[in-house]
């Protein structure tokens, strides 16, 4: 082993520590080859490990995210976490900023709430998509959606349906690199949602930003603002609160270090 990065595993979109949705940060001197963060991700074993490479003269840090068994173009609560390390480290800083491959440059910056998270807000349009529907077990034919790049959500009537599924994750992962979203009215917050993507190696994902910045426009003109709470509902569950503003989103939410170090390899 010749070489080493400083490393933290925080619980985002969460105040306690074991729940939320926990990332790997990793922070770099220098940028890493592909196989190398491919193989920390695997090692890891965590829905994102994310890379930070050194800020450029403009104060932009690089930012990249892994599964356990690929690279992904948005990771929102490795994102948050992210944000979290460097303003943990830089207590003066109001603000990070990054710059990614395939989503624009993120910001995230303190927020009365813990941190607000700036992303992209990736609308989508109506489409059957009747094998996914049928891996999730759903019966008849609930309102579905698709965004290119990967991106399926399902609307069911209500919390408890949304619970309530058990999908075949094999019949899910054979439908490719999909994130699945699964959304409704929810009971204690506006909006309740799953998140599925056994093609990326993750069979349910904790809490997903990312899946926030896809739907924010769809409940937006659902609920008839641009403001709404969400929660989702899977065993650790995690909440956050959704401000769409045009083409963005704004994420709310807190985090936890509950792991620091170093990671050599």
């Amino acid at each position: 082993m010749s070489a080493s990065a400083r490393f933290w595993q925080v619980d985002a979109f969460t105040d306690r520590p074991f729940a939320g949705n926990p990332a790997a940060v990793l922070l770099l001197d220098e940028a890493l080859p592909d196989a190398t963060m491919a193989a920390i991700a695997a090692e890891n074993n965590l829905a994102e490990t994310a890379f930070v490479e050194p800020a450029g003269a403009d104060g932009v840090f690089g930012l990249r995210w892994f599964t356990p068994t690929v690279e992904i173009a948005l990771c929102g609560h490795a994102t948050l976490a992210s944000g979290h390390v460097l303003l943990g480290e830089d207590p003066a800083r109001d603000a990070v900023r990054f710059r990614t491959r395939q989503a624009g440059e993120l910001e995230v910056r303190r927020a009365s709430a813990g941190y607000a998270m700036d992303l992209p807000a990736w609308g989508t349009a109506p489409r059957p998509l009747p094998a996914i529907v049928a891996a999730l077990g759903v019966e008849g034919a609930p309102e579905t959606h698709w965004r290119d790049g990967g991106y399926a959500v399902v609307m069911l009537p209500d919390e408890a349906a949304v619970r309530a599924l058990r999908p075949d994750f094999a019949a899910l992962a054979a439908c490719g690199n999909v994130l699945t979203i699964v959304t409704a009215p929810g009971n204690a917050t506006d909006v309740a949602s799953r998140v599925f993507a056994p093609g990326a190696g993750i069979d349910e994902d904790h809490v997903t930003g990312s899946a926030h910045a896809v739907i924010a426009g769809y409940w937006a003109e659902r609920l008839g603002r641009t403001g709404f709470s969400a929660f989702q509902t899977s065993a650790r569950g995690g909440r956050m609160e959704v401000e769409l503003a045009g083409d963005r989103v704004t994420l709310q939410g807190k985090c936890v270090t509950v792991i620091e170090g170093r990671f050599r390899f």
